[in-house]
């Protein structure tokens, strides 16, 4: 992949081939940064899987850098005013099911109760190409619609490994403070190690990264989150 001169010139700001402590890295990160726009920070966190294991589940970070999420909630009506009380964009049932069948995804995040999932599973081709297919794996899929919607609009986000065992997570802008960046991060980590499979051997955090959207990624000592 060829990079832009603004890339290599920050390339020669920093060792790419070390590992920095996690406040050191965020520094790094926020210093590398050239966009004019205030770049996205992402972690890659590479983990010890075998094929048959997975990590997935959700965290809400305790620096928020997002905007409102619009929530649709999928309910039959006796469920309709928690849902709305809670804060939802959008509530309903088949109305709303054969307007995703046309192709409207004009909200941020799904969740369903238990009883509406027969008619959402036939979904599938939409929300499940764009990643917003409720799942009862990432709690969005529960009759609890008040404590759901609560913790979605705090900002909870879901992260799961991907099929080379990597979970990427967008975790806050170049703009946000050193700590406040680090604090997210410990999070993901501790959340992650918490999913640790049981039948996981060896170290299970094989290595962990922080890049902006346009800058070069930065190594972060593993030893120093473990």
């Amino acid at each position: 992949m060829k990079h832009g001169k603004k890339y290599r010139e920050s390339l020669k700001k920093f060792n790419s081939a070390n590992t920095y402590d996690l406040n050191e890295a965020m520094g790094l990160v926020k210093s590398l940064a050239f966009a004019k726009f205030d770049e996205t920070v992402d972690l890659s966190v590479k983990l010890s899987l075998k094929k048959s294991q997975s990590v997935r589940d959700t965290v809400v970070l305790p620096h928020q850098f997002r905007g409102e999420k619009k929530i649709l909630v999928f309910c039959k009506p006796e469920k309709e005013k928690e849902a709305q009380d809670a804060g939802a964009a959008f509530v309903g049932a088949d109305d709303l099911i054969d307007k995703v069948k046309g192709g409207w995804t004009d909200f941020d995040v799904a969740v369903a109760t238990p009883d509406m999932m027969k008619d959402v599973g036939k979904l599938g081709m939409v929300l499940g190409r764009k990643g917003l297919m409720p799942n009862p794996k990432t709690g969005t899929v529960t009759f609890d619609l008040k404590g759901t919607l609560a913790e979605l609009r705090k900002g909870r986000t879901e992260f799961r490994a991907d099929k080379t065992g990597v979970v990427h997570l967008a975790i806050g802008k170049v703009s946000m403070e050193v700590e406040q960046l680090a604090g997210n991060i410990r999070t993901v980590i501790d959340e992650i190690k918490r999913k640790r499979p049981a039948d996981a051997k060896g170290d299970f955090i094989k290595t962990v990264s922080v890049a902006s959207t346009m800058g070069p990624g930065v190594w972060v000592s593993v030893a120093e989150q473990e």
